[in-house]
Order: C-alpha cells, then structure tokens, then sequence
C-alpha cells in the first residue's frame, strides 16, 4: 500500500486546531498572539502546509513541537519503504 505525506498525518492546520482546542485558548487569543485577524486563524485551520518561520511562532506560542511530529510520521514513511525492499 502506497501512502503520500497526506494520508499518512493529518494536516498542519488540523494539528493546531486540535492543540488549541486542547489546551481550551480561544481564536481570538490564537490571533492576538500571532499578531493576525481571526479570519486569518480560521484560514490556517483549513491548511495542509505553511510557512516554517510562521510553524516555529505557532510551535513556542501553543509550546508544542510540530516540527518533531511531522518529522516523525516521514520517518514511517521511510520505515514502510524499507520493509518492501
């Protein structure tokens, strides 16, 4: 079975959404910290890659390492490759 990037994680905006949710801080928190508008918060929720310097802002404001995780699910990848050779 052959996974992409896509099918093997979810996507980025998806992580932080659930980690906002989590640690129960509102949008317009998330937004203020970030310096943006709130419908731009909402814009990022819905994307499935961003910028690495806004990744790292996002990783110290919710202090959760997203660089680690995604990093990890390619290592599965890798993993998944190795075993069919």
């Amino acid at each position: 079975m052959r996974h992409t990037i896509s099918t093997v994680m979810e996507s980025i905006g998806t992580l932080i959404k659930e980690e906002l949710a989590k640690q129960e801080r509102s949008v317009s928190w998330f937004a203020r910290k970030l310096s943006c508008d709130r419908s731009n918060i909402y814009r990022l929720f819905q994307k499935h890659s961003i910028d690495t310097a806004l990744l790292a802002r996002i990783s110290v404001i919710l202090q959760r390492d997203f660089f680690k995780e995604l990093s990890g699910n390619l290592s599965v990848g890798r993993e998944e490759n190795s075993q069919r050779s």
